[in-house]
């Protein structure tokens, strides 16, 4: 059983983590017509090798189902943001390509979602909170292995 303050915790957690999202959704959504999903979509493909994933390694990264990241992806094309292409090591299956209008959209889109970023979560926290914080959240399910973070901190 969870005590007072454990429930509240989490509350409030889920509370912040729900009012972010949607300040940020908006934002991008007014000032460059794009969603979250959307956003993360165009981040993991510019950091993919080649910018370029497979829809099931697309969908994994963003947490959205096969049919999900099918429909995501058939938005983005519409809008010239991504492409399909050939999988040339598997000539029956495909893959999704950033082009360089998804590129630009994504540079665009970065500056606002950071600035929201900063101002609804970052700059709200010292260096030492932030490194508390960071320690606390890497206890949770979804964060990334610890070489994997002992390598980003060393970039």
């Amino acid at each position: 059983m969870l005590s007072e303050p454990q429930l509240e915790a989490w509350a409030r957690f889920l509370q912040a983590h729900s009012a972010i999202t949607r300040r940020l959704e908006r934002e991008l959504a007014e000032e460059h017509a794009l969603t979250l999903s959307d956003y993360d979509v165009l981040v993991q493909l510019a950091q993919a090798p080649g910018a370029r994933l497979r829809p099931v390694e697309l969908a994994r990264a963003v947490l959205l189902t096969r049919s999900g990241i099918t429909r995501l992806v058939q938005g983005l094309e519409r809008a010239g943001l991504v492409e399909r292409v050939d999988c040339l090591e598997d000539r029956r299956g495909w893959l999704v390509q950033l082009t360089p209008r998804g590129a630009e959209a994504l540079r665009r889109a970065a500056a606002t979602h950071l600035r929201g970023v900063a101002e609804l979560f970052a700059d709200r926290f010292d260096a030492r909170e932030t490194a508390t914080l960071r320690a606390l959240l890497d206890r949770l399910p979804g964060a990334p292995p610890a070489e994997r973070r002992a390598g980003a901190e060393a970039a």
